[in-house]
C-alpha cells in the first residue's frame, strides 16, 4: 500500500511537470520579429543618442569657424597682433577639434546659423581648453623632497 501510494504521487509529479513544460514550450517563439517589436516598444530614460548626425562638412565648417573666432576673440586686446596670431592658432584649433567630437545638430545650428553659444557648448569650451592648454605648457617638475629625484 505505501509503494502503491509512492507510485501514484511520483507519476503524478511527473505528468504535473510534463504538462507544465508542454504548456512553456508551446507559449515560446523563435520569430526574432516579436522580439525587436518588443524591444522598440520599450523606452529607456537613460538613451540620450540625437535622432540626427552632424554630418563632415557641417563639423568641418564649425571646426573652421570656431577656431576663427576664437583667435580673433584672443587678438582683441593684443599688443602684437601678427605675432600673437600664430601663437594662439594652435590651441584654437584644438578646442575646436576637441568640442567637434561631441557635436549635437542643434549646437552646430545655433553657433553657424544664429551665432549663439549653448550652455552645453560653453561647458564643454572650459573643459577643451583645460585639456588642450595642459597638453601644450610645460608641466612644472615635482619638488624634489630631501634630495631625492
Amino acid at each position: 500500500m505505501k509503494i502503491n501510494n509512492y507510485i501514484n504521487q511520483t507519476l503524478s509529479i511527473l505528468m504535473l511537470s510534463a504538462v507544465i513544460t508542454a504548456a512553456l514550450v508551446s507559449c515560446s517563439s523563435n520569430d526574432d520579429s516579436s522580439k525587436t517589436s518588443t524591444a522598440k516598444a520599450v523606452h529607456n530614460p537613460f538613451d540620450h543618442t540625437h535622432d540626427e548626425t552632424v554630418t563632415d562638412m557641417v563639423k568641418h565648417k564649425f571646426e573652421h569657424q570656431f577656431a576663427d573666432e576664437c583667435v580673433s576673440r584672443e587678438l582683441h586686446n593684443s599688443v602684437n597682433p601678427d605675432n600673437d596670431k600664430a601663437r594662439f592658432e594652435k590651441p584654437c584649433l584644438c578646442i575646436a577639434q576637441y568640442l567637434m567630437k561631441n557635436l549635437t545638430t542643434k549646437e552646430a545650428e545655433l553657433f553657424l546659423t544664429e551665432h549663439r553659444n549653448t550652455q552645453s557648448l560653453l561647458i564643454r569650451y572650459d573643459n577643451a581648453a583645460y585639456h588642450c592648454l595642459q597638453e601644450s605648457s610645460t608641466q612644472p617638475k615635482p619638488p624634489q623632497l630631501f634630495g631625492k629625484h
